[in-house]
Formats: C-alpha cells, sequence, structure tokens
C-alpha cells in the first residue's frame, strides 16, 4: 500500500509538471522546472523495508538491574501532546518535578535539576562542575561506578586517588577519613547503591568527614534511590544524583540532580561541558533566583512528564513505604533463593541492596546459558556481572513497579526451571 502511494505521489508531481510546461508561464518557469526534476532524481537510495514496517517490541519482565518495566500511568503520561518547553505550563511541570526530587533526596537544596541522559550523563555532570583541572579527587571503587568516575575526572584534568575493594566490599569511615588526611582532595566519591555486585552502602559519617576535611561528598544514587534510605541534609551530602529508570519507575533517560551553589561560583575555569554547565542549568530550572529563564537547551518533554508522573507515584506511596516494599520483597526472594540452594553473594543482609539482587553463579553451571534459556523460554531479562563482578555474579532486579512478591515468585520458577534444563558440568 505504501509503495503504491509513493507511486501515486510521484505520477501526481509529473502530470503536474507537465501541465506546467503548456501553460503561458512555462518559458520562464522552464529553470525552475529543470531544477525541480533534478532534485527528484537526486535520492538513490530508497526508503528502507524496516523503516514501511510496523514498529515491533515484545513484551518482557525486566528484572535485571534496570531498566524495569514502567507503569501505565507513567506510560499515558509520557504519551500526553506535546508542548513547549519554555511555555510557562512546562516551567510549572519543571517546578513539581524539582519539589519530587528534594522530597525523594529528602533535601531543601535549591539547586535541584533534572536533565536528559544516563547516570553517565549525570556523573560527569557532578565531576564537571565540582572539580577542576589538577585538584584532587578521592573515588571509592568496589564495582563499576567508581571506575567510571575515576576514569571521567582523569579525563577532564584531575590527579584521581583510589581508595579499590573487591566487588561487595565496603569501606569504613576510618579508611576513608585515612585517606582523605593522606590525599587531601576537593572531592570525594562514593556510590551508595552498587548495582554491579548488589551492595548498598553505609552512608553515615562520612558527609561529617569530608565536612571535616573540607572536601566535597558526591553520592551515586541511581540503583538505590525510592528502594533504600538516603538523607541529602542529614547525612550532610553535597551532590547527589540518580537516573529515572530504576525505583523511580520512570523511562530511562533522565537523572535527577543536586549541586551546591559554591561549586558554581568559586571556579577559576569553566566546566569542560557546556550543556552540564551549572551555571546555565540552574537558570533553565529556576534555581539561581532571576526572574527569567534563558533558553540553553530544548528540554524532553515527554520525559518530563514521565518523570513528573513517577515522583507523584513516590510521593503517594511514601517513602518510608517504598523502603519497607522494596525492604520486604528482598527478603522473600533471599528466602526463595536459598531455598533453591543458589548462595547471596553479599553475606551481611544489611549490606544487600533491596533493589538489585546478586548470586553467585551456581556452581557447575554456565551463567550465559542460564540467563538465554529463562530469556527465551520466560520472556524475563536477569543479568550476569558489570565491570569487575563480570564472571562473579548474577543480578535479579525487583525495583519500582516490579517490587511485588508475584514477580519474585516468577524470577525463582524460572531459576528453578533453568537450574533443571541447563546442562552442567561434572566439576
Amino acid at each position: 500500500v505504501m509503495q503504491r502511494a509513493l507511486f501515486s505521489r510521484s505520477a501526481l508531481l509529473a502530470q503536474q509538471a507537465a501541465a506546467a510546461l503548456d501553460s503561458p508561464l512555462a518559458a520562464r518557469s522552464a529553470p525552475l522546472l529543470q531544477r525541480l526534476e533534478r532534485s527528484m532524481s537526486s535520492v538513490t537510495i530508497p526508503p528502507p523495508a524496516c523503516m514501511l514496517r510496523p514498529l515491533e517490541a515484545p513484551l518482557r519482565y525486566l528484572f535485571g538491574p534496570g531498566p524495569s518495566n514502567v507503569p501505565p500511568r507513567v506510560l499515558a503520561a509520557g504519551g500526553r501532546p506535546i508542548i513547549g518547553h519554555l511555555h510557562p505550563e512546562m516551567y510549572e511541570i519543571m517546578n513539581d518535578i524539582k519539589k519530587g526530587i528534594q522530597y525523594a533526596f529528602q533535601t531543601e537544596n535549591n539547586m535541584t535539576i533534572s536533565m536528559s541522559g544516563s547516570g553517565h550523563a549525570a556523573m560527569e555532570c557532578a565531576v564537571f562542575n565540582t572539580v577542576e583541572p589538577g585538584e584532587s579527587v578521592l573515588v571509592a571503587i568496589n564495582g563499576i561506578w567508581g571506575e567510571r568516575v575515576a576514569e571521567i575526572a582523569e579525563r577532564m584534568g584531575a590527579n584521581v586517588h583510589r581508595m579499590v575493594k573487591t566487588p561487595g566490599g565496603y569501606f569504613t569511615n576510618k579508611e576513608i577519613e585515612q585517606a582523605m588526611q593522606k590525599h587531601k582532595p576537593v572531592l570525594f566519591f562514593l556510590t551508595h547503591g552498587e548495582s554491579s555486585a548488589g551492595l548498598c552502602h553505609p552512608i553515615d559519617g562520612i558527609g561529617d568527614i569530608c565536612r571535616k576535611h573540607d572536601c566535597l561528598f558526591l553520592v551515586d544514587t541511581v540503583a538505590s534511590l525510592g528502594a533504600a534510605p538516603i538523607f541529602m541534609d542529614k547525612q550532610n551530602i553535597d551532590i547527589l544524583y540518580t537516573g529515572s529508570q530504576k525505583a523511580l519507575n520512570a523511562p530511562p533517560g533522565m537523572f535527577p540532580h543536586e549541586c551546591l551553589q559554591i561549586c558554581m561560583f568559586n571556579r577559576k575555569t569553566k566546566p569542560v561541558s557546556y550543556l552540564f554547565d551549572m551555571t546555565h542549568l540552574s537558570n533553565y530550572w529556576g534555581c539561581d533566583g532571576k526572574p527569567a529563564r534563558a533558553y540553553h537547551h530544548t528540554g524532553p518533554v515527554s520525559g518530563f512528564f514521565a518523570l513528573r508522573e513517577s515522583l507523584a507515584i513516590l510521593a503517594e506511596r511514601g517513602l518510608e513505604e517504598s523502603w519497607r516494599k522494596h525492604k520486604e520483597v528482598a527478603a522473600y526472594l533471599y528466602r526463595g533463593l536459598e531455598d533453591l540452594g543458589i548462595k547471596l553473594f553479599i553475606p551481611e543482609r544489611d549490606l544487600r541492596l533491596p533493589s538489585v539482587t546478586t548470586i553467585a553463579i551456581p556452581k557447575g553451571y554456565d551463567w550465559r546459558e542460564m540467563l538465554a534459556y529463562i530469556m527465551k523460554h520466560h520472556q524475563m531479562e536477569m543479568t550476569g556481572g558489570l565491570g569487575p563482578s563480570i564472571g562473579m555474579v548474577m543480578r535479579i532486579g525487583l525495583m519500582g513497579y516490579n517490587c511485588e512478591k508475584s514477580n519474585a515468585d516468577m524470577a525463582l520458577h524460572a531459576l528453578a526451571d533453568a537450574l533443571k534444563n541447563c546442562r552442567k558440568s561434572k566439576a
């Protein structure tokens, strides 16, 4: 049908061109028609066949470390008609998002924004706005996210010092303070929810240590926000960021972010990124106290709609209830895994990340084969490790909309089926 329509349109244009040649204006129009003919004939690559077919996307149970399945209410919000990104109504929606983020982070920090981009974009935004070339940065690495922040800081010229633990390890406050005394950093980075290892790192007291040593405290909560308690103000966290696609129930591609104003105004050099320059972003989000918001970039309007709805769901449920639910469902999953004879990777229950559970790869099994079997026969995504945890763990994520005991039962059934039907070595 599409091909016939294209042919009919071409025929109509040809007829119109022929009629024009018979008109009194033909002589004057001939050069124009020749240019039109050349323009029409210059397309040598036909429309790709794939783009003439309807979009198809399978229904999958996303029980990995994210993104997670999104509730219909959020999907519907993202499908609302587009409005201008600088319309007054859009500013009101952005103001609502700011309030929702402040609630989720438990902070009164006015420097609150949400940008389009992944968690990596959030990392870069945080580092670019707080560190200048040559300055000392201390990074706690116990999984992939610390590794990424260290590389980002090095790429923009910082003097990076690494504290390293194997995946699943955590840092004591004493170890952190000793490293600060040695390296005198301007910024200390720690991942609260290290999803590559399934660890939820203790935060209490670290912000106090940073204040004592005149060091900014940067925390990644991409995998933990909404699933585990975090208190930006009470825990003296200076810069905090998260992602939209995990416990917050929203589609991927947004990162709620908070930063100190002092980071912006005391710089000697401009941030290396124009897009992530907080002096511009703060105005776009109405954080700088100026009466007018200047154009900086075109915000992701549909993404803002979806994010506002996801934050509304969190506010209606309540943070404490969200934390309780994630902890309860995680505990239910732990019991089921232990009944299957599967060993949990993080032995200390209090250090396990409620949103992403890591298990030791069952002895004698090929984890890639197990994951492929679960995807093929159950339409369910679970994943292996990431970065330094590859080959060490398999990861099961039950967060946000997916945080239900019925989903835990589905995941356990799929794992039991894989254990029964996948090949097991004799070793």
